[in-house]
């Protein structure tokens, strides 16, 4: 336990780019991308979170300039398994240090040697909205310029995030659950949820917290939403993508929906695809602070 402020970093250690990111990188990357890779500075930090004491991972991108633009990680998956280490980190904070953003990584409450319980989209959003003060602190980061990336649960907990702050530039999510209310009581994203609720819970109440079908207009109307979706994943129904993105639709806000044909949960097999994706859109909006698209009827 600590009783330093939310989002004040406790502890930073460099540690070493793994060799089988490495290695990886150097397989699918060109000779500059590599470089730019291999020269992102990996550190495992800890910060301050509601009193706990919360691990994750930072990485700063080549020295160069006194000022860089920001992202925040949210991770997927549960438990021990789900946990980020280096060399599961490094292939995805790495990647996006090495286009120029400083980018941080939260383990949340209850995993990867942080404190506190595995709350799986309660306090652990509250770890991940702490990373904007520790961000704020830093003094090599553009506070006017912060995005977001999430993943599975990760991305869950960014609209999650989009529903507490306007404050980020632009997100993008991948394989996201939003409409957990409505799917069986079988379905592997419905029951990872109850897992981890308390006992007495009122489940339906708590997946409906945890969907933003169900608040979509509270979700930061000046954040343009970056949907990606692979139509194989079996984990998270791509319908739940699909009705999300309508419902942003008829809302009129700025996003754009991209599902990827015979990619899974992950977007395996449509990595590099995806990777370019996420990046055109963060540099549009995050880095180069480019205007809200037009949304509505315009137009021919």
């Amino acid at each position: 336990m600590t009783s330093a402020a939310d989002g004040t970093l406790l502890a930073s250690e460099p540690i070493e780019i793994p060799r089988s990111a490495l290695s990886m990188a150097h397989r699918s990357m060109s000779a500059d991308d590599y470089q730019r890779f291999a020269s992102v500075t990996l550190h495992a930090i800890t910060y301050a979170s509601g009193g706990l004491r919360i691990r994750g991972f930072l990485a700063l991108p080549p020295a160069g300039l006194p000022k860089y633009p920001a992202l925040i990680f949210n991770r997927g998956g549960s438990g021990p398994k789900g946990a980020l280490v280096a060399d599961t980190a490094m292939p995805i904070i790495g990647l996006y240090a090495s286009w120029g953003y400083v980018v941080v990584a939260s383990n949340y409450r209850g995993t990867g040697g942080s404190e506190g319980p595995d709350e799986w989209g309660a306090g652990d959003v509250d770890d991940a909205m702490n990373l904007l003060p520790l961000l704020d602190s830093m003094p090599y980061v553009d506070r006017d310029r912060i995005g977001i990336v999430g993943g599975s649960r990760g991305g869950m907990m960014t609209y999650m995030m989009l529903r507490r702050t306007s404050r980020l530039r632009a997100a993008v999510t991948f394989g996201a659950p939003s409409q957990i209310h409505a799917v069986e009581a079988s379905a592997y994203i419905r029951r990872t949820m109850a897992k981890h609720l308390a006992s007495g819970a009122n489940e339906q109440a708590e997946a409906e917290r945890r969907s933003a079908v169900c608040w979509t207009s509270e979700i930061a109307p000046q954040t343009p939403l970056l949907i990606l979706h692979g139509t194989g994943d079996r984990r998270v129904d791509p319908m739940h993508s699909l009705r999300l993105a309508t419902e942003l639709q008829q809302m009129h806000r700025p996003y754009k929906l991209i599902m990827y044909d015979n990619a899974d949960h992950v977007l395996a097999g449509r990595r590099n695809e995806s990777n370019a994706d996420i990046r055109w859109w963060v540099d549009m909006y995050v880095r180069n602070r480019a205007p809200l698209p037009r949304t509505g009827p315009h137009g021919a």
